[in-house]
């Protein structure tokens, strides 16, 4: 409905839902979208001209974690219920909102050391290392270790990211068909710890490379092969481009918070998600 037809409805008295409990001084769309309290949560806590923007695009970065992890877990569901192709469709969705989130380094890199300087000391423990978003990402996507919801004990995020340890992964979802399609033997009787690490090994990579050597035949496994690649491709540029706007704004220094900085980033930026897919090229 557009603005002007929302207004006509409303002047009908018309059963518009954008129009019901509107407050005073607000719009439908504001009112739908809550805009009024989304532009009232930034807070400054210095003077620094550049810390709104940062305060900002944290905030992006972690409304498009959610919707990120929304499309990956709507994926996961679907190739649970053998509906691949639309996992195929929801992954190039999800594939889109990578690419933002890519893209919303580039405000973070025009940061000069001594703009982040004007503002550093005000962040105190804050790390987006506390990020529940990104770790119930990581989760999602296979990379499990307990621990690593340890962190956020005592935190309003900490039952999502133990639930999401809990759940089984995008991975275990996709290799999960491939024994259903007979392409990889079940991994036993008494089902796998979903809070490890996903199921690899060479029996795994085997059933990639049947799916590589035979596109023709394995026409929609090829294809979910290539979209799980571009998800781990992307959170690999990610990572890597968080890795050189660090550096470009720290330097060695430690990273905000008392976390290792540039060095904790350098070995992560080293993981890649869906092993098996990377390691498959070599044989083909």
């Amino acid at each position: 409905m557009t603005t002007e037809q929302t207004a006509r409805s409303a002047e009908r008295g018309g059963g518009c839902p954008l129009s019901a409990g509107v407050p005073p001084g607000s719009t439908p769309y504001a009112h739908y979208a809550r805009m009024d309290e989304l532009l009232a949560l930034q807070h400054p806590l210095s003077r620094a001209d550049t810390e709104p923007g940062f305060i900002i695009m944290s905030q992006v970065k972690e409304l498009l974690f959610k919707l990120l992890h929304t499309e990956l877990s709507t994926a996961r569901d679907q190739l649970d219920e053998d509906r691949l192709g639309e996992a195929l469709w929801t992954l190039r969705r999800a594939a889109r909102v990578q690419q933002v989130l890519l893209v919303s380094w580039e405000t973070f890199s025009v940061l000069s050391p001594t703009e982040f300087a004007e503002f550093r000391d005000v962040l105190g423990s804050a790390s987006g290392f506390q990020s529940a978003g990104y770790r119930r990402l990581e989760f999602l996507l296979g990379n499990k270790n307990p621990a690593m919801a340890e962190p956020h004990r005592g935190t309003a995020g900490h039952a999502a990211v133990v639930g999401q340890l809990r759940e089984p992964s995008l991975y275990d979802a996709a290799l999960t068909l491939l024994e259903r399609r007979g392409l990889l033997a079940p991994a036993g009787s008494g089902g796998r710890d979903v809070t490890q690490p996903y199921r690899s090994g060479p029996e795994v990579e085997a059933a990639w490379e049947a799916v590589y050597r035979d596109p023709a035949r394995h026409h929609e496994l090829h294809l979910l092969a290539e979209a799980l690649m571009d998800t781990a491709d992307q959170f690999a540029r990610w990572r890597y481009t968080h890795l050189v706007t660090v550096q470009r704004m720290l330097g060695a220094k430690p990273g905000t918070g008392g976390t290792d900085g540039v060095a904790w980033l350098a070995r992560i930026s080293e993981h890649r998600f869906f092993p098996e897919l990377w390691s498959v090229r070599s044989t083909l």
